[in-house]
């Protein structure tokens, strides 16, 4: 397609995405992202014209939008609790909803506080970058079980200049030194059931499997995590996990039968329940 004024870009896009729901969004943020400017500079200078380069670079992304792929996933970013972290097709896109857990986190962590704290199964290393962002004074260890997720959260801490995090690859507790002991533990672990109807919608078909499903009933990790967190929290230390808006009752459930206390589900801004929290006291 011969290239053309950034109106005209914007008006072919969007009907091109017609069949999607932010089509208008879809397509300002990727011209945005090929001309390397915000969505503001298109309002501002509509009659511009785009070079060769730019509309077939423009026009690729279109048609890879039309086939599913996320938008963060084409950008390789996405902003998540005010900072841009790289994603690619080894990390789960982070989610507006889990800044429910960090929140959380934040409330229970006092300030210039030198808690030692693990962000389990840390994928893009959004929780553990937001965790350190706020309590720099914290030592947080971010683990997961693949290297090259791992890769992906180390640059992204690189990148926020976050000296305060180490990462480690293991497959859950696994991970931990020997002789760890935690004040907090924090996870998003994977939660969807296996055959879930919702992994064919919200771009999910192109995010990692292994970060999403979690067994029959989606608690298999869940289960794992809550049975040994005991082992690594000293007294009084909090247990946070993201889970899926109809597992409140069963996670909460699993933390009492694993002597856990202080158990409350919060939920998130849509009103559902997404993370529950307890800890140990003994």
């Amino acid at each position: 397609m011969r290239p053309a004024t950034i109106s005209l870009a914007l008006d072919r896009a969007i009907q091109r995405l017609e069949s999607l729901e932010d089509r208008r969004l879809d397509a300002e943020v990727l011209l945005a992202f090929i001309l390397g400017r915000s969505r503001t500079h298109l309002v501002a200078w509509p009659d511009r014209l785009l070079s060769q380069a730019q509309q077939d670079a423009y026009d690729k992304l279109i048609e890879r939008r039309l086939l599913g792929e996320p938008v963060a996933y084409l950008k390789g970013k996405k902003e998540f609790w005010s900072l841009s972290l790289k994603v690619t097709a080894d990390t789960l896109i982070p989610r507006p909803d889990t800044e429910t857990l960090v929140l959380r986190a934040l409330e229970l962590i006092p300030e210039d506080t030198s808690w030692h704290i693990v962000d389990l199964g840390t994928g893009s290393g959004a929780i553990a970058a937001a965790v350190a962002v706020e309590r720099p004074c914290c030592r947080i260890l971010a683990t997961d079980v693949s290297q090259a997720t791992l890769i992906v959260a180390a640059e992204n801490f690189r990148s926020l200049g976050l000296n305060s995090v180490d990462t480690r690859q293991g497959d859950w507790f696994k991970a931990l030194p020997e002789g760890t002991v935690l004040d907090m533990i924090l996870s998003n672990p994977p939660y969807v059931a296996e055959g879930d109807p919702h992994l064919q919608q919200d771009g999910l078909p192109w995010e990692p499997d292994p970060a999403l499903l979690s067994g029959p009933d989606g608690l298999n990790a869940i289960r794992d995590l809550i049975a040994e967190a005991s082992g690594y929290l000293k007294p009084g230390g909090w247990l946070i996990l993201e889970h899926g808006f109809d597992q409140g009752e069963s996670v909460r459930r699993l933390m009492h039968q694993a002597g856990l206390s202080d158990i409350q589900t919060r939920q998130d801004l849509g009103g559902r329940d997404r993370i529950t929290e307890g800890r140990f006291t003994d």
